[in-house]
């Protein structure tokens, strides 16, 4: 029930005191509260003022947005308390309004009862207060009182946030604690104003799991062929929880949906809402593309848009088309921000070239619509100009959008930013940020499970709201399920990013955590996730048969039917552990939580943790089981049907999602392959990027490469493999790396293997007193891997050589050792050579010259290190950049590679690149251009390696005239650059993906 203009004029009101308000915080109001977190004044053991089984009240007269909340507010008090509030004023009253718009506010306003002063004329900004007798016959209120409409409506789901309902409380089930005291705490409080003005997601790329789901849960469609699902049911749910996240704005889905058109209420819902609505990068002027493929391109649309998509060629049509989108705009009402520009149908670029010239008409021709339908000056209808992809190029050759227009910058569809807003250019439109979550294209689709590492994201979001870009923001977050959590922060961090340090990622963590399974579970589940997160950071999933190398000419080569990690150095066998160990921590805390909470923790947490550390166990199978077929293993058969069992549980836990979870809620969800990547004789030319449209069906073909099944035969054979060795070739003599006292690779082995049915007994004998295996004598069955060691109070001084003969079948195997013992212990500093290479982590430097900042998990490996502040601010000469100094023991003199691994960062300033620079001891550095040759730095075969890979691998070379202690000095050129790890090759590197362990450190 909502409360009327009259009677609310009509009450009597007495003056009482306000407390004063204070300033100075990040996001405060002049004059006005500090801010503070999300529901920060709720209370469950006593406050001013008590919230169970309180109405809540709102008038008739302010925006359908406030009155809507209003109800979601009763129903969450109600999910909280089981006391259902009731909607007429009583004794006790919660009051809902917008200042300017509400009578029951704007009432206690001119009384004196509520000072609004640092609140008023803001921008989305909300005060929660007590107020004592704010009106006869009502002894107390809690008032939410906001500065317009939207202000409201984030004030009130402040308050539901409070008292513990999830932002996700559909869309993942979360069930909220139930309390019997929720209080709330006296005093005045505010979350303050946004510091980016627009701020949402994208949803894209929604076939196949929200187009599965959607119309199954939604119902048919409205208009003629449309799949239904996308309706204004649906987008009911999406703008709730848009709001809830304070954010505000949307780009609706586009994979063969047309908003406008597939459900005629859907703009006015979005209007009732209090949602602004924009459209994405390739539909101007308020039209998705789809209208034009549905209508216009087959000559029927009602606004008389038909023919080709060319604006060169189609002008007249075109323009009538964009017309039709700013009228009904205008007709219905609702709140948007209007694109400009014109890419390609279809997510290309133009058919008509790129000319700045043709660019400029068009952004012309539209703004000139815009005021002969609008009748005001284009500039008092918000747009903006995404310079996504190939649009950038039109930027970055000087065409300038009207000062007026926003203009939207963008990563590389990998969470790299592209570019940022240079000082030297001030716009009175702004600058805004186009995210991505969730992406379709090179170097391939990723759309499965959440893959964003939160410090990484962290770091690109700090530098663009560094640079100034504060206009508008907004996610590619493909389904939106799926991708909660970075949605979630990259929301909490537009609206303050103060608030959100590097150093206060974990607290933001364990709020999530918190929120949605509550508080005793919340620090688990945080560490959780974040070691999820930066798991996933290594590699997509949907890489994991992907290896990218650089052949000799500098061309990229694909081998989609390779595994990227090494079976050096163990390393395949050690990410495909630390997943495992992931699984397990989740099985463990998802036990832990009460039953009422299980279907959330499978939605949010634990399908994506078991369903990649699975993924990853099946594909070390599979890869294990190509390379035993190669060699001839007893064990080849054992592995393909543990990569199959590996395929049956992915199709399992898929069906736990979309049957069992929620009573079936999500029936069809969970469709997106992520499985048969790059088959290119089932999928065509485009398998290497675009998904198989397959995956997820019962059959072991879908795993591709396919698992070999052998012939094994009866008598027993020898087989000998080696640690780094890749496949074993039986060779009458292998040859394990070499050992150091100072090496940290994991322990090196020998293993026996059999290549027939019929077990054998094995010897291992030593030509030299030093070397120790574990297991010199033993039976072998399938396979046996034995250890092997120096005892380095046996070996010789300098470089020593030995070997192990492996006996058995009546065949024998040779294996060479060599042991180098370095010199005195007293003669070695710093990071110890060791097997031929030195490997360092950025962090653990031993001089720091000017500032750094650590970015703790940002790595594939551990942490990086970034120069401070992100802005730059030191001179273009090498006396004053930024730099870490590393001390190094090598042991021979000669020319040395140093690698050096980079965040895959792009040239985003007005300078030449993206530089760094190396050097030794005194040597002048050696700066590295990392984009050199890189043309724009997108849509390139280096740049979809280096975001496949997640790292930026470029390599100096110097020459040192002796051995011993040397200071390695990396220096930040430019601002921006991450550096992750320093490895030094002195000969003995060996391929390897994260590249070694950290070497030893005296």
């Amino acid at each position: 029930m909502s409360v009327s203009r009259r009677a609310v004029l009509g009450a009597g009101v007495a003056a009482v005191p306000v407390l004063s308000l204070s300033s100075g915080s990040a996001g405060a109001a002049e004059g006005g509260p500090l801010p503070t977190d999300p529901g920060a004044y709720i209370s469950f053991t006593g406050g001013a003022f008590s919230l169970v089984g309180v109405p809540v009240v709102v008038s008739s007269d302010d925006h359908p947005g406030v009155v809507r909340v209003a109800g979601d507010l009763r129903d969450d008090l109600e999910r909280v308390t089981g006391v259902r509030p009731g909607s007429t004023v009583a004794r006790q009253v919660v009051l809902v309004g917008t200042i300017g718009r509400s009578p029951l506010i704007d009432t206690l306003v001119a009384a004196g009862k509520l000072d609004v002063t640092g609140v008023r004329g803001r921008w989305e900004t909300s005060l929660q207060t007590v107020v004592d007798h704010p009106m006869p016959g009502v002894e107390k209120a809690f008032v939410i009182a906001g500065s317009d409409p939207r202000g409201t409506i984030f004030g009130a789901y402040d308050v539901s946030y409070g008292i513990g309902v999830s932002p996700w409380y559909w869309w993942d089930d979360v069930p909220p604690v139930r309390r019997d005291r929720v209080w709330v705490l006296p005093g005045r409080h505010t979350q303050g104003t946004p510091a980016v003005k627009y701020r949402g997601f994208f949803i894209n790329d929604e076939n196949p799991a929200l187009g599965t789901w959607a119309p199954a849960y939604f119902g048919p469609g409205k208009a003629p062929g449309y799949p239904g699902g996308f309706n204004a049911d649906f987008y009911a749910r999406v703008f709730e929880v848009l709001l809830r996240l304070k954010g505000n704005y949307l780009w609706p889905a586009v994979w063969g949906r047309a908003f406008a058109e597939d459900d005629p209420e859907n703009h006015r819902r979005a209007a009732a809402y209090g949602v602004v609505m924009g459209t994405s990068h390739e539909a101007p002027m308020m039209r998705g593309i789809e209208e034009w493929n549905r209508y216009a391109g087959a000559g029927t649309d009602p606004y008389g848009g038909t023919g080709e998509w060319s604006y060169r060629r189609n002008a007249e049509a075109i323009r009538a088309y964009w017309r039709a989108g700013i009228q009904r705009m205008a007709d219905q009402g609702f709140e948007g921000v209007v694109t400009l520009g014109m890419r390609g149908n279809g997510d290309t670029s133009l058919p008509d070239g790129d000319g700045i010239e043709l660019m400029q008409e068009i952004i012309a021709a539209q703004r000139q619509i815009i005021e002969e339908v609008t009748g005001r000056p284009a500039a008092e209808t918000p747009q903006v100009w995404t310079l996504y992809k190939e649009v950038q190029r039109y930027w970055d050759r000087g065409l300038r959008a009207p000062d007026d227009v926003t203009v939207v910058l963008t990563d590389d569809n990998w969470g790299n930013i592209r570019k940022h807003p240079s000082p030297a250019e001030p716009r009175g439109g702004g600058y805004g940020l186009y995210y991505h979550f969730d992406y379709v294209g090179a170097g391939r689709n990723y759309k499965w499970v959440d893959t964003a590492n939160l410090r990484n994201v962290w770091d690109q979001l700090h530098q663009a709201h560094a640079y100034g870009n504060h206009g508008l923001w907004v996610a590619n977050v493909g389904d939106l399920k799926g991708n909660e959590l970075p949605t979630e922060f990259f929301l909490d961090y537009a609206w303050n990013p103060r608030r959100w340090s590097f150093d206060r990622l974990g607290e933001w963590e364990r709020r999530y955590a918190r929120q949605n399974f509550g508080a005793a579970a919340a620090g688990e589940v945080a560490e959780l996730l974040a070691e999820y997160g930066r798991l996933q950071a290594r590699r997509k999933p949907e890489l994991l048969n992907r290896r990218i190398t650089l052949a000799a000419d500098g061309q990229v080569v694909y081998d989609d039917q390779q595994t990227p990690f090494s079976f050096g150095h163990r390393e395949l066998e050690r990410v495909t552990g630390e997943w495992r160990e992931l699984g397990r921590r989740a099985a463990r805390i998802g036990r832990g939580l009460p039953e009422a909470a299980q279907d959330a923790w499978f939605e949010l947490v634990g399908y994506e943790v078991a369903a990649t550390a699975n993924l990853y166990a099946l594909r070390e199978a599979e890869f294990t089981n190509l390379r035993y077929a190669r060699e001839g293993r007893a064990a080849t058969n054992d592995l393909a049907t543990a990569a199959e069992a590996g395929l049956a549980a992915d199709l399992d836990l898929a069906d736990r999602f979309n049957s069992r979870v929620a009573g079936g809620k999500w029936r069809g969800f969970q469709t997106q392959p992520h499985i048969d990547y790059g088959d290119v004789d089932r999928y065509g030319p485009n398998a290497p990027w675009q998904q198989p449209e397959k995956d997820n069906v019962a059959l072991p073909d879908v795993l591709f490469p396919a698992v070999r099944r052998i012939e094994v035969p009866e008598a027993a054979g020898l087989g000998v493999s080696v640690d780094g060795d890749e496949p074993a070739t039986n060779a009458p003599t292998m040859t394990l790396p070499p050992f150091s006292p100072y090496q940290t690779r994991p322990q090196q082995f020998v293993e026996v293997f059999n290549r027939g049915r019929t077990p054998f007994d094995y010897r291992v004998t030593a030509s030299v007193p030093w070397l120790v295996v574990d297991r010199p004598r033993g039976r072998v069955t399938r396979q046996v891997r034995l250890e092997v060691r120096v005892d380095w109070s046996r070996a010789p001084a300098g470089r020593s050589s030995g070997e192990l003969t492996v006996s058995g079948a009546g065949e024998s195997v040779t294996v060479g050792c060599v042991a180098e013992r370095p010199p005195s212990r007293r003669a070695l500093r710093g990071f110890v050579e060791a097997g031929g290479y030195v490997a360092i982590d950025a962090d653990h430097y031993d001089r720091a010259a000017g500032q750094w900042r650590r970015l703790a998990g940002i790595g594939r490996t551990g942490a990086g290190m970034t120069a401070w502040p992100v802005t730059g601010g030191w001179a273009d000469s090498a006396a004053s950049w930024p730099r870490l100094e590393y001390e190094v023991s090598l042991l021979s003199a000669g020319e040395v590679t140093v690698w050096t691994y980079l965040s895959p960062r792009n040239p985003t300033l007005p300078t030449a690149g993206l530089r760094y620079a190396v050097s030794f001891d005194h040597d002048e550095p050696r700066p590295v251009d990392i984009t050199a040759g890189a043309d724009d730095g997108l849509l390139n075969a280096v740049w979809a390696r280096n975001t496949s890979d997640n790292i930026n691998r470029s390599a100096t070379r110097h020459t040192l005239a002796s051995p011993g202690v040397h200071r390695l000095t990396f220096w930040a050129v430019d601002p921006t650059v991450v550096v992750q790890r320093l490895l030094i090759d002195t000969g003995g590197l060996t391929p390897t993906y994260l590249g070694p362990l950290e070497s030893r450190r005296l």
